[in-house]
């Protein structure tokens, strides 16, 4: 490959001037898309393409792509489609705010195609069906609008076709993300190993589309390219399709050189021949155009706006492309909404018990359910429980993981057996006392588009329990905990489309600016991967420097369970469990201590705590950098995951001890063992602290989450109410630090004249 390109006089990569040149001339000849496709990750094959993005300045092909794509947008005004092979959900995240729409040809799940030597997939691991379905439920989880297709003809069976066309179903009931449908039919192409091989029938096309609408729905967009017939365009119309693809006046099809596009005004002629009209449309379908958020990044509002019929979600009659700026949206951190929701949670609760766009956002419900019920259902334990709680008192590093799952399913007796042995090992790790924290939450905005099925927190930006705070309102709460006693603020919130890509800067500048010697306990893994995918930096960049504007330590939430099989049933849109660890290590190696947590209650199951248990104190082996292990009980009144037929419910609060506590970890791995008291209350705490806790989490000040949730905990507690709960478990209690270290005596004095208490909490936005 590198040599035939030399020979042709061709770089590895076109250089931006060629693609700019190209760009300029297509939008000259009234083109409003540019197509940019490439093959999967070129400088994992060839040395000569990771020369030539090293010389350029580029990490990797994805790079290279976002960028070239933003001076498409500026300069010429034509809208990117991003067509550069398999993706990942990361990859997702960088190219999502540069490209309305991608695309991917899933061609076949016939696995034996790419398996067996001698097929046409042999040896291009990128082209194992796993893999590529994995990218198409990536889109829809990134909410990417998203082109995918089969081929036909290249020595798939006819089974094989329609089980491609019903993994091809599955995918867009689950997400709502596939745009567009191809059917392709294959040529044989000079010059490859596929040569001798006969083109695909005619016939066979046109019942593969036949097939494909009456499997995919009246609704689905089919698409069979017009340049891969003759002149037979009546008979895929009369099968079903409703599109032709993209068809360039300017360049080849790339993939098929030796197949000229026919012209528009022939394609409109046969289309009328048989009843049909010929408009116009942009890379993203109307559906998403229409749709807006969260398929439609806010930066790309403008450039697809000046494009689109606003009534039809086609391309508008007359419309050129004009390069306009990518940039943030405006008015990013202007206070809006209901800013007073820490507050009037408590006294007027809700507006609405969910957002109005509920089902759009969650996807489908029975493809839910579809995909929840094997993987869900409580599995037999016959390993002996009390030969599990034995090794667990002589020395619970020697838990097989049998016997972990065991403890995990002890009830009655042998769960208070196990609480006794946790609390023994608690006692010899740290001692009796309970510690706890003066902080204060601050839910900077609670607009969020990602999706998890579990929150009731997230709302739309229309919402009317939505609000984001200003950063002087954030400042503000902080310099009122810090008189108060704080030492800590934690500040997490919504994944807000408009949020700027120094967001997550600003608000800890904000806060060291007002308070020097507050600690910044802030921004989840999931803020930290958009904060990274925002501004273009690594996840190592982007820690560097948010450490560079304040942040000292990072809350480990965002974990749920992290085992994919459940994360993609929870969450539509966050991010996934390997992404979760790659944050949190790259944190610990940059001296950012995080929290760990386990989510639990849900579509979970007992092997899933375990395996979530295992992975944290792998991570804790390799770094020393979690400070604390925090359970937290499902809240279920309004949170999304507990439908029919989910087998697991958070425990009430009377049951406390089954939140999977046990089997408690090597004494190394998990220092610290708090106990939410928001999450679990009073007398769940109490309990808790008997079972092997430590810790009763903060003051908290405000909390909007668990109540948005519609827990009956979450509220303020001050010092008074927190040492009462260690005394009714028969424990003194103390103060302590983010990091677990002893609270300066002036931060003491002033936590013991307030009580912790906040005298007023701030008014509503004027």
């Amino acid at each position: 490959m590198p040599g035939k390109l030399r020979r042709a006089g061709h770089g590895m990569f076109m250089s931006p001037d060629e693609v700019l040149d190209v760009a300029r001339k297509g939008a000259a000849a009234g083109c409003k898309e540019a197509l940019i496709t490439l093959g999967d990750k070129p400088e994992d094959r060839w040395p000569e393409a990771r020369e030539w993005l090293d010389a350029h300045g580029y990490d990797d092909t994805i790079a290279y792509v976002r960028a070239i794509s933003i001076r498409i947008l500026e300069e010429t005004g034509l809208l990117p489609h991003l067509n550069p092979g398999v993706l990942t959900w990361t990859d997702f995240q960088r190219l999502k705010p540069v490209a309305p729409s991608m695309g991917m040809m899933l061609e076949t799940t016939a696995t034996r195609l790419w398996s067996e030597p001698g097929g046409p997939h042999h040896g291009s691991p990128d082209k194992e069906p796993a893999v590529r379905l994995r990218v198409l439920e990536d889109a829809g989880r990134s909410s990417v609008p998203f082109t995918s297709g089969i081929l036909i003809g290249i020595g798939e069976t006819y089974e094989e076709r329609a089980e491609s066309l019903f993994a091809l179903r599955k995918t867009a009931r689950a997400h709502h993300g596939i745009q567009e449908l191809i059917i392709q039919n294959f040529r044989a192409k000079p010059d490859t190993a596929m040569r001798g091989m006969p083109d695909a029938e005619l016939d066979e096309l046109v019942a593969t589309v036949a097939v494909a609408r009456l499997v995919l729905g009246p609704s689905a967009c089919l698409q069979a390219p017009p340049n891969l017939v003759d002149s037979e365009y009546g008979r895929l119309i009369a099968a079903g399709i409703d599109d032709w693809g993209g068809v360039s006046p300017l360049t080849i099809d790339h993939v098929n050189p030796e197949r000229p596009w026919p012209r528009i005004e022939e394609l409109a002629a046969h289309s009328e021949a048989v009843g049909f009209t010929l408009r116009e449309r942009l890379c993203v379908y109307p559906e998403f155009v229409r749709r807006g958020e969260p398929w439609l990044d806010p930066r790309l509002r403008p450039h697809v706006a000046a494009l689109a019929d606003p009534e039809t979600g086609l391309a508008r009659p007359g419309a050129l492309p004009e390069g306009l700026p990518w940039q943030e949206p405006d008015e990013a951190f202007t206070a809006s909404g209901r800013t007073e929701l820490h507050r009037t949670i408590d006294t007027e609760g809700r507006t609405a018990d969910r957002r109005d766009d509920f089902d759009e956002v969650y996807g489908d419900w029975d493809a839910l359910r579809e995909a929840a019920a094997p993987g869900m259902v409580p599995e037999r334990v016959d390993t002996d429980v009390r030969e599990a709680l034995r090794t667990a008192a002589d020395d619970p590093t020697k838990l097989t993981d049998a016997q972990a799952l065991a403890l995990l399913h002890a009830d009655g007796p042998a769960l208070d057996a196990l609480c006794e042995v946790a609390d023994d090992v608690r006692k010899s790790v740290v001692g009796d006392d309970v510690t706890y924290i003066v902080t204060r939450n601050i839910n900077f905005t609670n607009v969020c588009y990602t999706g998890c099925r579990f929150c009731a927190f997230a709302q739309r930006r229309t919402d009317a329990d939505a609000y984001t705070l200003s950063l002087d309102q954030v400042a503000d709460r902080a310099a009122q905990a810090w008189d108060v006693g704080a030492v800590e603020v934690c500040m997490q919130g919504g994944i807000h489309p408009d949020l700027p890509g120094t967001a997550y800067f600003d608000i800890a500048r904000a806060v060291k600016e007002r308070v020097p010697g507050m600690h910044v306990h802030a921004f989840s893994p999931m803020e930290v991967v958009n904060g990274a995918t925002r501004t273009g930096l690594s996840i190592r960049e982007w820690l560097t420097a948010a450490k560079e504007a304040g942040l000292d330590s990072v809350p480990g939430t965002a974990a749920e369970i992290l085992d994919d099989e459940v994360r993609w049933i929870l969450t539509k849109g966050k991010l996934p469990a390997a992404t979760w660890i790659e944050v949190i290590e790259t944190a610990h190696e940059l001296g950012l201590r995080s929290s760990s947590t386990m989510m639990y209650g849900h579509v979970d199951q007992p092997r899933h705590w375990l395996g979530h248990l295992r992975t944290l104190a792998g991570i804790q082996r390799r770094t020393g950098g979690f400070t604390e292990f925090v359970t937290l009980p499902s809240s279920t009144p309004t949170h999304r995951s507990t439908w029919p037929g989910s087998p697991v419910r958070a425990p009430p609060p009377g049951q406390p001890r089954g939140d999977g506590d046990g089997p408690p970890p090597p004494p190394p791995v998990h220092p610290q063992h708090p106990d939410e008291l928001g999450e679990t209350g009073r007398g769940g705490a109490a309990e808790m602290l008997r079972s092997g806790a430590n810790d009763l989490g903060g003051t908290l000040m405000e909390e909007t989450i668990s109540r948005m949730a519609g827990s009956s905990y979450g509220s303020y507690k001050s010092v008074k109410d927190l040492i009462a709960v260690a005394e009714a478990a028969g424990r003194p209690a103390r103060p302590r630090t983010t990091l677990y270290g002893e609270v300066p005596e002036e931060r003491r004095r002033a936590a013991e004249a307030s009580d912790g208490h906040l005298p007023e909490l701030l008014p509503v936005l004027d």
